[in-house]
């Protein structure tokens, strides 16, 4: 049985979505390797984003559980 993928840590993805960045820019890929990187980077921006608003979540319910600004620029 195949194992499972591990799911990266925040800042894992962040240096992977870096490293994407940097071969693309260069631009020595094939067009179907090209591809296959950006669509990585969109998942792993998605990811990312996805990650990032759920810790914002989190601020803001810690924030209004202990009588902070909820409404508070984070």
């Amino acid at each position: 049985m195949a194992q499972a993928k591990k799911e990266m840590t925040f800042e894992q993805s962040m240096a992977r979505l870096e490293e994407i960045v940097r071969q693309l820019e260069a631009n020595e890929k094939p067009l179907d390797e090209t591809i296959g990187l950006f669509e990585e980077g969109l998942k792993l921006v998605h990811d990312c984003d996805q990650t990032l608003r759920n810790f914002e979540k989190q601020v803001s319910d810690l924030l209004a559980k202990n009588g902070g600004d909820s409404n508070a620029e984070i």
